[in-house]
């Protein structure tokens, strides 16, 4: 049978392709294999010595990681089907060495939920901790873990109170569970106020733009010279996660609370011993000023000093003593005496002003310990 017109003239195509291929192979493929085995690995370019900021970071980490942690809070639970109780993670944090005893500070907001806490030190090491005392209106806490104290390096403490905004400051953490990790920045301000977990006011909190993430908390913030000047404690973000605001808790809040905390438990407030009225239940009895006493301990330095509170009278309610100011500063609230007695200690001496019947007095206390 005769081939068709149609393929016999594919044939001259497909010839052609088999020469082309033939001269490439003989020629092309040859000098590409020749390329291919003259190929080299660039040459390195010498770096040269990093530079000093650099080297400032590396320095602060090398030192200071050691005395960062990794803490894991464990709640209990009950397993579904065998309802046996099991621990299951309940969430992480950071937090530090505080001191060659075992006593590890961070966030109360870290443990507050836990029924088991472990820390896991630099080395890797796990070690069982319980909580040696806690400030919630701080958001601090206490652990304490029993390891050799060769392997606690506690870290160095510095200073706030001479901070400035655009200073260089490292925060080094666990972030989502991680190695530790150190991210930089600046101090963006000063000065700021952020709501503990129990809703009251800290002051003077420090806020940054160095990326602080879940886990950071209640690891350290640190100067260029590697010293504590914070607890990273809460970062705002829409989404949870960083979005260049950070805050910290200023040192020396923690040099303050932290001893107490070791010592007592909790943090010794300094009172004056009276109940308070809270401005919006006074305001339906018209006081619209101040804040009224509705209760004097006694024995209590307020009982000492003579106030009266508010009292009942056949049926009627009769007002008290109510606080204008404290040391020659106004207070109006409740929350403005609470404030102005937090930067006081046990046993300061204050002036206190206030109105009976209309007319304005002043009295000196001393301030006691309040449960």
């Amino acid at each position: 049978m005769e081939p068709s017109k149609k393929t016999g003239s594919f044939r001259p195509f497909i010839l052609l392709l088999i020469l082309a291929g033939m001269l490439w192979y003989l020629f092309g493929g040859q000098n590409m294999q020749q390329i291919n085995r003259n190929a080299e690995p660039r040459a390195i370019t010498a770096r040269g010595d990093l530079a000093e900021d650099e080297k400032n970071t590396i320095d602060i980490f090398r030192e200071s990681a050691p005395s960062v942690v990794f803490i894991t809070s464990l709640a209990v639970r009950r397993n579904l089907f065998s309802l046996n109780a099991v621990q299951i993670p309940q969430g992480t944090g950071s937090g530090f060495i505080w001191d060659r005893e075992g006593r590890i500070v961070t966030n109360y907001h870290v443990i507050s939920d836990a029924s088991h806490i472990r820390v896991t030190l630099s080395d890797q090491s796990e070690h069982k901790a319980v909580l040696v005392g806690a400030a919630p209106d701080k958001d601090l806490a206490v652990l304490q873990i029993s390891a050799p104290s060769h392997k606690l390096k506690p870290i160095a403490v510095g200073e706030a109170t001479n901070l400035l905004v655009g200073q260089k400051v490292f925060a080094i953490g666990n972030p989502f569970g991680l190695d530790h990790t150190i991210t930089s920045g600046i101090i963006s301000a000063l000065g700021r106020e952020i709501n503990a977990i129990t809703g009251r006011t800290i002051e003077g909190v420090i806020q940054t733009d160095a990326a602080i993430n879940p886990g950071n908390s209640g690891g350290p913030l640190l100067d260029s010279a590697g010293r504590l000047i914070g607890v990273n404690t809460a970062i705002y973000s829409p989404s949870g996660s960083y979005a260049g605001i950070g805050f910290a808790v200023p040192v020396e809040e923690v040099n303050r609370v932290v001893p107490e905390l070791i010592k007592f438990g909790k943090l010794i407030k300094p009172g004056i011993g009276v109940t308070l009225v809270d401005e919006r239940y006074a305001a339906r009895y018209g006081i619209n000023e101040g804040i009224l006493i509705g209760r004097v301990e006694v024995g209590g330095p307020a009982d000492q000093a003579g106030l009266q509170a508010a009292r009942q009278m056949r049926g009627e309610i009769v007002t008290g003593d109510i606080i204008v100011g404290i040391d020659g500063e106004m207070v109006n609230t409740v929350n403005d005496v609470r404030d102005f007695l937090e930067n006081r200690q046990v046993g300061d001496e204050i002036e206190l002003t206030y109105l009976r019947r209309g007319q304005q007095l002043t009295t000196r206390m001393r301030l006691e310990p309040v449960n």
